[in-house]
């Protein structure tokens, strides 16, 4: 258990698990750096709303956001809340990401990062029979209204039962 979970479990205990993530993800130092903010995250989880403001830490050369910080301020969220959301008897791994840019982003930018309770069971069926899945899940950076989008990460995401994958591990050790 990384030292993160832990500080979360305790948390949660104390705050609730939705109150943990929000204030954990606001103050660690990896997701500060991303100069992004959980605005709010609903009691189930299968909601996450940020915000990452313009401000001197995150322009570029021609004063727009810079696309690491795009990228790092979308990064560990739907990973981390699938394991949240999912439980300890499964794996979740961020597999890969690619970011499409598709203006330049001279304001606020917003996300909001949301699986259904369909999604959710469709996981844990397809895991179930499969042992384990890719998912990609699309997170659009865009303004407050959501008119304007400004940038896409396409994240796919790895999922299986963790008794698969210590057995898939055993086997590759061995």
């Amino acid at each position: 258990m990384s030292t993160y979970q832990k500080i979360i479990a305790v948390a949660t205990l104390i705050i609730g698990r939705n109150h943990a993530f929000k204030y954990g993800f606001n103050i660690s130092p990896m997701y500060r750096r991303s100069t992004a903010k959980i605005l709010s995250i609903s009691k189930d989880m299968l909601s996450i709303a940020i915000k990452l403001p313009i401000s001197y830490k995150n322009k570029n050369y021609v004063n727009s956001i810079f696309g690491g910080s795009m990228f790092s301020a979308t990064d560990p969220i739907a990973m981390t809340q699938l394991i949240s959301i999912l439980g300890d008897n499964y794996v979740v791994w961020d597999k890969s990401s690619e970011i499409f840019f598709k203006r330049p982003a001279k304001e606020n930018l917003y996300a909001t990062f949301t699986f259904t309770k369909d999604e959710i069971q469709a996981i844990k069926d397809s895991v179930a029979t499969e042992k384990e899945i890719t998912i990609t899940k699309i997170i659009s950076l865009t303004s407050k209204d959501s008119t304007i989008t400004y940038c896409e990460v396409h994240k796919v995401i790895y999922i299986s039962s963790k008794a698969f994958y210590k057995e898939k591990i055993k086997r590759r050790n061995t």
